[in-house]
């Protein structure tokens, strides 16, 4: 199935094009499955056991690098957490169990970043800091 994740056409495989049992993250996804059905139903996880926490993990196995893996799990943390809006939350991984992002860091880590960290600053483009004053500045009422 083709997807496009800002701008970046990709050929979305829920196996990353690996059968399941080659899949260096294929183990964290029931982990991450299982962490999301908690969240859901309890509303908390314990630390470190969050699906963004797994989602991580699933994204170092499958070799996105460190710093990227790790502000993609500050993105769908913050998503889920500020509550961002539906489409937001669909593209930082709670959709597809961060499959897109995956393939988006792979596939382009320097347009990965740039969007994470813009979704980031302006969570998730609800507005930004002033840069003179560091007032909070909200784009929406």
């Amino acid at each position: 199935m083709k997807k496009v994740f800002f701008g970046v056409d990709a050929f979305f495989d829920p196996n990353g094009g690996h059968e399941p049992s080659t899949d260096p993250g294929a183990d964290l996804l029931a982990a991450h499955r299982q962490a999301l059905e908690i969240l859901r139903s309890q509303h908390f996880c314990t630390y470190g056991q969050y699906p963004w926490d797994f989602w991580e993990k699933r994204a170092l196995a499958r070799g996105v690098p460190g710093e990227l893996a790790n502000l993609g799990r500050a993105v769908m943390r913050e998503a889920d957490q500020h509550m961002w809006e539906p489409l937001l939350q669909a593209i930082c991984g709670w959709e597809d169990e961060g499959e897109g992002m995956i393939e988006l860091a792979l596939m382009a880590p320097n347009h990965a970043r740039f969007v994470w960290e813009k979704l980031l600053d302006t969570d998730g483009c609800r507005g930004s800091y002033h840069p003179k004053t560091g007032e909070w500045i909200s784009w929406i009422e």
